[in-house]
């Protein structure tokens, strides 16, 4: 399993170079059980993985969704190179290992041991290993799109880290590009143009007593905004005629996003009539709905008896999950790993919690599909 997770973090799958590799990796370790898999690719290097232990279909089957791609290593330095997955102390160290191919390690490895025993089960595993998750959720809506012949579903399990808590509700997020409009001029006679980083300047005061109108979710607290990027501007001697941010949005079950997207619309609107000179407009880069599993349901309930727990949890950050509740599945979120290594220099996955992800899974299957 470890040699497995290794190869996994050496595939180096970033938005950049794409998860074909890893698909590769995987429909291989596979294949040394006799499991099928698909490998769905596209665009030269983008890839979905699908794999179906199937059953005479007694019981509704169980879908495992994990994702492969993983977030760029940055600019800091790392004690460890971020795709040579050095074991050390215990640990894995790389992009990635934590978010989440110790995961995807972990689900392989259960499947794998299921099937080499010979149990015989009464649904189906389903697995999808899905592109983009980081950046736009590509994979898993071309799965969801796509994949007609699915079995029904007795629930949805995302193997992202949640260092083993049953995780059944998080935020939404909406990624905004908000673009101010110009007209360019020569530095030296800035009175002919339009500087549209000016007019971006009066758009950000006006952003500063914007609130997101919400009502407090009683699991995931508030929503959050944060402008995280900004760009404007050819030349230092050209009068700019464009600026955009990024804003980062994350939103509770019961906002509308488009809503949302009005609001700024009406800001627009506000600095026109102050100035005939201010133009912009904002689009969605991304749009994930928030996810609310009800914890009373018989799989959740079910689920958390297998893993030893009572309690489930909210959490901020965003998954694929929401794609797979609009099959009519409950969906939960359990993984080896912590989540306050993903997307920072020197990430590591504990190899225990890797064996451990690993058994907890195969009771799970068992639980569920036997």
């Amino acid at each position: 399993m470890k040699e497995f997770l290794q190869k996994l973090i050496q595939a180096e799958t970033t938005a950049e170079k794409g998860e074909l590799a890893a698909a590769q990796i995987i429909s291989a370790e596979l294949s040394r059980s006799g499991i099928d898999s698909q490998i769905d690719s596209w665009d030269q290097s983008r890839a979905n993985i699908i794999a179906q232990v199937k059953s005479p279909g007694r019981k509704a089957a169980l879908l495992f969704l994990c994702h492969l791609d993983v977030v760029e290593p940055g600019q800091a330095g790392w004690r460890h190179p971020p795709f040579a997955a050095v074991e050390s102390g215990g640990k894995i160290h790389g992009r990635g290992s934590t978010d989440m191919k110790g995961g995807i390690a972990a689900i392989v490895t259960a499947i794998r041991q299921i099937v080499d025993a010979g149990t015989r089960l009464q649904g189906d595993i389903i697995l999808l290993c899905a592109a983009g998750e980081e950046t736009d959720s590509c994979g898993a809506k071309r799965f969801v799109h796509n994949w007609k012949t699915m079995p029904k579903l007795a629930g949805v399990v995302v193997t992202e880290p949640t260092d083993f808590q049953v995780v059944t509700a998080h935020r939404g997020l909406l990624w905004l590009k908000v673009t101010t409009k110009g007209k360019a001029a020569h530095g030296s006679t800035p009175e002919l143009g339009i500087n549209a980083i000016a007019s971006m300047r009066w758009l950000l005061n006006e952003m500063e007593n914007y609130k997101i109108p919400f009502q407090p979710h009683h699991l995931l607290g508030q929503c959050s905004m944060s402008i995280n990027t900004i760009t404007g501007g050819k030349a230092i001697n050209i009068v700019p005629d464009n600026c955009t941010i990024g804003v980062d949005i994350r939103t509770l079950p019961t906002q509308n996003h488009q809503d949302i997207v009005k609001d700024f619309e009406k800001i627009f609107a506000k600095l026109r009539q102050k100035s005939s000179q201010f133009a912009a407009e904002v689009s969605m880069v991304r749009d994930v709905e928030a996810l609310e599993t009800d914890c009373s349901c018989g799989f959740v309930r079910g689920f958390c008896s297998v893993v030893g727990t009572d309690q489930t949890k909210a959490v901020g950050f965003t998954t694929d999950g929401p794609y797979f509740a609009s099959l009519g599945a409950p969906v939960v979120i359990f993984g080896p790993g912590k989540s306050e290594l993903c997307h920072k220099p020197d990430e590591y996955i504990d190899v225990v919690d890797v064996e451990k992800g690993a058994e907890l899974y195969k009771k799970i299957i068992l639980k569920f599909l036997s």
